[in-house]
């Protein structure tokens, strides 16, 4: 007896989510990626509206890395969220990505050491003076990195506020909630770790203090705007922007444990490794959504952009899944994973510390009914 053919199982990538209050078509996430395009004064202009309108079939957008200060600043043409002009700016993204039909949270990201006085004008803060080893994109070409000023308390308390006040405006100007960015080298992260943050005060030394930044942070967000508005990101392990954790083993588990106590509506970690130890107690940990960034290769991206990795993540305990590189060259990116069509590959010279449209809004759909924005 001839048996019919079974057809293959629907991924879980393109099943709905409940995110709090937020109904997602997909567990498909844009993942936040610094493009450079803002103004020279921090304000999102119409061409990154047109950008995020693009790809506002995600199941939920994560904007990119927006300071919620002026010392934060990292690169030039960040977007801020700091000023009224800004706050506008961001509207105008937010209700053009909503008329398209899509969901928006802001990064808020401070920049720590990260920073350089030609571009922000100020001297970095960061929990230590401890300076950047690396040469840093400026207003005036690359320059080397600089010893930033050891926060006081004072700072901490009034940066703390900073990232509370940012999450208004935030939701100001639209966002259903914001990210704080505990990851990636940035000013939360360089709390954690043992290599920049050296102090011996209430906010550094043993784990509990070194966890103490990025918990006051999101207690502080959830407060001023409401805990199912609030996502932390993180990034165990990871070595980027010369961060040593030094104990990540000890340092993630009681951070992921003292957040979960104050229920922000998801985490979001960078690097996610279904087979990776940490990840299995950061999930057991985590009582609420987890987002997970997986680890791709350039082959990975250019086959089939995460598609396989998100699905292994799925199965490994994650609820929703971030992609970055895909989403950058290809609008319709969900729709193309859906059906498996060929994806545009990423053009690596319009990626950062550029602008105009070029790398950014000219990449085409598969369908061609949406025309590249140029202008």
């Amino acid at each position: 007896m001839t048996q019919t053919p079974q057809a293959p199982a629907a991924s879980r990538l393109f099943e709905s989510a409940r995110l709090g209050p937020l109904d997602l078509p997909s567990r498909l996430v844009m993942a936040p990626l610094t493009r450079n395009r803002a103004g020279a004064d921090g304000v999102p202009g119409q061409l990154m509206a047109d950008y995020y309108a693009q790809r506002a079939s995600a199941g939920l957008i994560i904007a990119e890395g927006t300071t919620p200060n002026a010392v934060g600043q990292s690169y030039p043409y960040i977007p801020g969220i700091h000023t009224p002009r800004q706050v506008a700016g961001w509207r105008r993204v937010t209700e053009t990505v909503g008329a398209a039909g899509g969901r928006m949270f802001l990064q808020l990201q401070h920049s720590g050491r990260v920073g350089h006085p030609d571009t922000s004008g100020y001297v970095p803060l960061a929990p230590s003076a401890v300076r950047f080893p690396e040469p840093l994109h400026t207003p005036g070409g690359l320059r080397d990195g600089v010893t930033p000023r050891a926060m006081t308390a004072e700072d901490v308390e009034a940066t703390i506020a900073d990232f509370a006040t940012a999450a208004r405006r935030a939701v100001e100007a639209g966002f259903a909630g914001v990210e704080v960015h505990s990851a990636n080298g940035h000013l939360a992260h360089q709390f954690l770790a043992r290599n920049t943050n050296l102090r011996t005060d209430a906010w550094g030394g043993s784990v509990e203090r070194r966890i103490r930044f990025t918990v006051e942070v999101v207690r502080a967000v959830a407060e001023a705007v409401g805990r199912d508005r609030v996502g932390v990101r993180i990034s165990p392990g990871q070595n980027v922007n010369g961060i040593d954790e030094g104990d990540t083993a000890e340092i993630y588990p009681a951070l992921v444990t003292a957040l979960a106590e104050l229920e922000p509506v998801y985490l979001h970690q960078v690097h996610a490794d279904p087979d990776d130890a940490l990840f299995g107690r950061i999930r057991k940990a985590w009582p609420g959504t987890l987002i997970a960034n997986p680890v791709l290769s350039r082959e990975e991206v250019s086959a089939d952009g995460g598609k396989a990795r998100g699905e292994l993540l799925l199965a490994g305990g994650a609820d929703l899944i971030a992609l970055g590189r895909g989403f950058l060259a290809n609008p319709d990116f969900v729709e193309r994973l859906r059906t498996g069509a060929p994806l545009n590959e990423v053009r690596p010279e319009f990626l950062m510390y550029v602008q105009g449209p070029e790398g950014y809004t000219d990449y085409p759909t598969r369908t061609g009914r949406d025309r590249a924005v140029t202008r």
